[in-house]
């Protein structure tokens, strides 16, 4: 099922849509997207709560159970605000489906009938979980190498874990245009969250490519919650309030503009600078940020601050969407073993300086078998590397020493902790650890490409 046209279910085309944001990352708070929907007067509440490497760790879960493997706060927020969201007549968007969004439907619907809220509409959208059609997928002619180094698959073939693409919105318009008053996807891209209630409220169509870019901007802007209303700011010291910090909401009109927002009185703040900083975080090339949906050009906007905490962006320009999907292949890459100690005044680093050789040689006398192995200095070096410049090292209060070895079996990873932990009367005196690491395996990703015409988006309609 795929390229739905807009609004063919009768519904009026609206002027402007009021969509917020109630999540940034699977772990978010609740508290602020709660008061964004009581408060906001929102017609869509979306949710992103994947990152890269979660859709390995639901996989894992899905293996052990197949039920599982949804993020379970998106069925949490899904359940404790449906109520209120109907009240209100908002729409909430998830794409907290993770590897399984069929299981997490089922559980919000469970749920919403435990609670006397039965009859409400949930769209399921998959279609991009490709694990089990890789080999179809090869056979017709994908080559699925890696999109960075050109390596044949063959290279990971048999330790996939995990392999999904990223979708944009065409399955989220059809759930919307099935009366849908929760979607729950899978892997779909962070805007597309956003993207779709705005294609299906406004009737914007693929081919309308500035709007769609707009849209999308809207999306990217947004979609990390208190990423743009003040957290992650290089201002952080200026930004007021940020344990109860307001997440974003955007008013967007039919002609593309749209304001960046967030309630009175809550905590943070925007101003052209906050929707800056995030504007360009994760974005590559600012002439060419795309996504399943579309291709924006974050250098043709303009962002006006109209009155405190509203900031209208307008002249977004793009580009058609892209032949290709982007694909994230998880697989299975040995094993990390980690330690980490701790050194007082005087002489911490000295202490710390040590430690790490006494390290080093205890790692030769167990015979570790390590492919790569890294040590840095917590207060020294361990964010910054070899840019950290090394000056008063002599006079710091404490220095933390963290090891990170990767190797290719758990039982090499474990000589880590052992080795770590033996330096406790070894080591230089004051030694102290913190809260003992156990060796955990290691997923890396491969990115690859395949025809958007082989990924079709699947809807499924459920009622509670």
């Amino acid at each position: 099922m795929m390229g739905y046209p807009m609004n063919t279910s009768g519904n009026s085309i609206q002027e402007t849509v009021r969509i917020g944001c109630g999540s940034g990352f699977w772990g978010d708070a609740f508290d602020p997207a709660d008061e964004l929907l009581r408060r906001g007067e929102l017609d869509y509440l979306a949710f992103d709560f994947l990152a890269e490497l979660t859709m390995a760790l639901l996989q894992r879960q899905r293996a052990r159970n197949p039920e599982a493997g949804y993020v379970e706060d998106a069925v949490a927020f899904m359940t404790d605000m449906a109520g209120t969201a109907r009240e209100r007549g908002t729409v909430l968007v998830s794409n907290g489906g993770g590897v399984n969004p069929p299981a997490g439907a089922r559980a919000v619907a469970a749920n919403l009938r435990e609670r006397g809220l039965a009859g409400v509409r949930i769209g399921v959208v998959t279609g991009d979980d490709l694990l089990p059609r890789l080999d179809e997928l090869q056979q017709a002619g994908v080559r699925l190498a890696n999109a960075n180094t050109g390596a044949p698959l063959a290279a990971v073939r048999e330790r996939i874990v995990c392999a999904n693409a990223y979708l944009g919105s065409d399955g989220i318009v059809g759930a919307l245009e099935e009366k849908a008053q929760i979607v729950l996807t899978g892997r779909v891209a962070d805007s597309a969250v956003f993207v779709g209630p705005l294609m299906h409220a406004l009737g914007i169509g693929h081919g309308d490519a500035d709007r769609m870019a707009a849209a999308i901007a809207a999306g990217h802007i947004v979609e990390c919650a208190a990423g743009c209303t003040g957290g992650m700011s290089s201002r952080f010291d200026t930004m007021p309030a940020m344990g109860r910090v307001g997440f974003p909401l955007v008013e967007f009109g039919s002609d593309g503009e749209f304001v960046v927002t967030k309630l009175p009185g809550t905590g943070g703040r925007v101003d052209a600078f906050t929707v800056k900083e995030h504007i360009v975080y994760e974005i590559g090339d600012p002439r060419a940020y795309v996504v399943p949906d579309g291709v924006v050009d974050f250098t043709s906007l303009a962002l006006t601050e109209e009155a405190p905490d509203r900031v209208r962006v307008s002249r977004v320009r793009g580009a058609p969407r892209p032949a290709d999907l982007k694909v994230l292949i998880g697989y299975s890459d040995g094993w990390i073993g980690e330690g980490l100690l701790m050194f007082p005044w005087p002489r911490a680093f000295a202490r710390a300086q040590k430690a790490r050789a006494t390290l080093t040689e205890r790692f030769e006398r167990l015979g570790l078998a390590a492919d790569e192995i890294e040590f840095s200095y917590v207060g020294v070096n361990a964010l910054h590397g070899p840019a950290a410049p090394l000056r008063d090292t002599d006079d710091l209060n404490e220095v933390g020493l963290r090891v990170a070895v990767h190797t290719r079996s758990r039982e090499e990873a474990e000589k880590v902790r052992r080795a770590c932990s033996q330096l406790w009367i070894m080591g230089p005196g004051g030694t102290s650890f913190g809260v003992p690491m156990k060796a955990r395996p290691v997923v890396s990703l491969w990115p690859t490409f395949v025809p958007r015409e082989l990924v079709p988006h699947v809807l499924e309609m459920i009622t509670a």
